[in-house]
């Protein structure tokens, strides 16, 4: 199965429990590894066969400009399941960290896996 991946990618969002983080954005990095539905593309060198990286960045982007999630474990399951339904991914891994919110610690967060059923 062919996995394209997005690495690093770090988006302001509205992420938290307590009050401050509801209204100040903070950092969050993303990594997102997607099954392809087929192997068209690399077979055809369309990009009309291909995953377009940059509607699934845009779209991500979209998400979390308008919505704000209390838990990362919350955002993660909705980046899942948002490639797994409008990009057609038969299975996806998402991984989200907040940055040097507690002292000491560079990144915490959360990795998922799911499936499409």
């Amino acid at each position: 199965m062919d996995v394209i991946f997005l690495k690093e990618f770090r988006i302001k969002t509205l992420i938290g429990i307590y009050p401050w983080e509801r209204k100040i954005p903070q950092t969050i990095e993303l990594n997102i590894e997607i099954a392809l539905p087929s192997q068209q593309a690399s077979k055809s060198d369309r990009i009309e066969d291909a995953l377009d990286y940059s509607q699934v960045v845009h779209k991500i982007s979209t998400t979390l400009h308008q919505q704000h999630f209390s838990l990362l474990e919350t955002l993660t399951e909705n980046i899942a399941q948002l490639i797994l339904t409008e990009f057609g991914s038969p299975r996806v891994k998402v991984s989200a960290a907040k940055l040097n919110v507690i002292p000491g610690v560079k990144q915490l967060g959360i990795c998922i896996e799911r499936s499409r059923q």
